[in-house]
């Protein structure tokens, strides 16, 4: 089927090998050429079969089953296998952006919106793989690939099925995004994963690894050592990617995140992620929206309004048609300023009732000069609205100033069109934020 020399490309009889992508030390990876009408770009995986020793041929028939069952729009797809007298061949789905590795060293730190979007893609993988009792065991950024920007899990070459009490011995991965418990006692489990991800969450935000060395002693003696990883001195992250680093990079793996924690957290958000549901969740909620709008329920209207809005975000994010993207634009304009309408007569109504409120205290107070028990009831309700008018204001102080900080924060970035895109805030006093960034 195919024949092999040291100096050019294996020949395969339905594809053509080109330019060599990288190596290890069992396999090769080149760019491929599908033969016939289509030219279907794929990565063609090589493995010689003499580099093979038991524990490598045995990683390798793991990796081709995990990945014969996986279906995921995260996770890079095997498209086919392939083996002659020389080598096995894996036919992968083809990823044109490089790896996670090359994206980050070419811009040194990403931003943390532009993280958190990767972040919910390998997410959703992992919660694939966890639901099936799947781990991946060398998470990485190399062996996370780019497609546009579309996140893929690869190499799943020390891949195994781990269900929860499962537990390891045997060395997999890479030292830098090992966990502790994995080089320190030689006995682990899935959450390894989990202390990967968060290795590839600082590496992203700070554009270095937290345990970084010049030698693989220090390397060591960090992996080792008991000390809790710290963010780097003047870190400016949010309080929720904050919470979820810290968390991810517990030393113990009993008192680090679970994976259930971790698809539930707030950075990772995962019902707000970009998919191809995003846009049928948004109209949903609209549809609902309007309707309470046409009933007269502006509360309820204006609730829904923002929430289908936090669903045409991302919506906005994953369509690739230029023309279909600019109309969900135009349709988001014409929502936003619904809901600003929405919210000045709601401010103007809760204003006009509080003027009627106080006008009938008045008037029972004249009445009630004489009935001392009446009286004190009616100045302690007066007490409790006062307050009430006065958390309100602070509240609405406290949002007004988040949104200045944000701004104020987006400018510094000057995030390209697609993260300007998905910075669209969730509560009701940002739309006026929103309706600026959809302007870009």
């Amino acid at each position: 089927m195919a024949s092999s020399s040291s100096f050019a490309p294996p020949k395969l009889a339905d594809f053509i090998l080109t330019e060599r992508l990288g190596s290890g030390t069992y396999a090769t990876v080149y760019k491929a050429y599908r033969k016939g009408n289509s030219r279907e770009v794929v990565a063609v995986k090589v493995v010689g079969k003499k580099t093979l020793n038991k524990a490598s041929t045995e990683n390798l028939l793991m990796e081709i089953e995990i990945l014969k069952t996986v279906r995921h729009p995260h996770i890079v797809q095997l498209k086919d296998f392939q083996w002659d007298s020389e080598n096995i061949y894996l036919i992968l789905e083809w990823c044109s952006g490089g790896d996670l590795s090359r994206f980050i060293r070419s811009r040194r730190i990403l931003p943390e919106s532009v993280v958190r979007r990767f972040l919910q893609q390998i997410a959703s993988a992992l919660q694939y793989l966890h639901e099936r009792n799947i781990s991946h065991l060398d998470l990485k950024p190399q062996n996370v690939l780019l497609s546009g920007s579309v996140l893929k899990l690869a190499d799943f070459g020390f891949a195994q099925y781990m269900s929860p009490w499962d537990e390891q011995s045997v060395l997999r991965g890479s030292p830098l995004y090992m966990a502790p418990e994995m080089v320190c006692h030689r006995q682990y489990d899935s959450r390894v994963d989990l202390w990967s991800v968060g290795v590839i969450l600082y590496e992203a935000l700070f554009g270095r690894a937290p345990f970084a060395s010049k030698s693989y002693g220090e390397l060591e003696d960090k992996i080792r050592s008991n000390q809790p990883i710290e963010l780097p001195p003047g870190a400016r992250v949010s309080k929720d990617c904050r919470d979820l680093l810290l968390r991810l990079l517990e030393r113990n793996p009993d008192a680090r995140i679970t994976f259930a924690e971790f698809f539930a957290h707030p950075f990772v958000d995962l019902e707000h992620m970009p998919s191809a549901d995003s846009i049928v969740k948004a109209k949903e909620l609209v549809l609902q929206a309007v309707q309470k709008d046409q009933e007269g329920e502006r509360s309820a209207a204006l609730s829904l309004y923002c929430s289908a809005l936090e669903h045409f975000v991302p919506a906005i994010y994953y369509e690739a048609d230029r023309q279909r993207k600019d109309a969900i634009r135009q349709k988001v304009r014409q929502y936003v300023s619904r809901a600003e309408e929405l919210k000045a007569l709601l401010t103007s109504d809760n204003k006009r009732s509080f003027e009627e409120a106080r006008t009938s205290r008045d008037v029972l107070r004249e009445m009630s000069q004489n009935h001392p028990r009446l009286l004190a009831a009616l100045e302690m309700a007066s007490t409790a609205l006062s307050k009430q008018k006065e958390q309100a204001e602070y509240l609405k102080k406290h949002i007004k100033m988040q949104e200045t900080e944000r701004d104020a924060s987006l400018d510094r970035e000057s995030l390209t069109e697609s993260v300007r895109s998905c910075e669209f805030p969730c509560c009701v006093e940002q739309t006026v934020s929103l309706a600026v960034m959809l302007q870009v």
